[in-house]
């Protein structure tokens, strides 16, 4: 079974709110069995438009990463990322 990827592409607007967001989705990361394999750091913007974060994370399959996106427990996190932030959120399934 192929693995699952959330990718984040995430402009912060207001980094005091975002950290609520931060506090609040370790439980649903962590109860789906979330692997951060990118989060935030240098990267380097080579062709199109970017987002200043970028965050790459690994789950068991596709099926467990929409679990992860739609439990009350991140659904709980991402209360407090949409008025802080804008965001291009996607889950794509990985190669084999």
């Amino acid at each position: 079974m192929a693995k699952g990827y959330w990718i984040g592409r995430v402009d912060v607007t207001d980094p005091e709110q975002y950290k609520n967001y931060l506090a609040t989705n370790g439980p649903a990361f962590e109860k789906y069995g979330a692997k951060f394999l990118v989060r935030g750091g240098d990267f380097s913007s080579l062709e199109g438009e970017n987002r200043s974060r970028n965050v790459v994370i690994e789950f068991e399959s596709v099926e467990t990463a929409l679990a992860c996106y739609n439990s009350p427990e991140y659904q709980t996190a991402k209360a407090h990322r949409l008025p802080a932030s804008e965001a291009d959120i996607f889950i794509i399934e990985g190669y084999e």
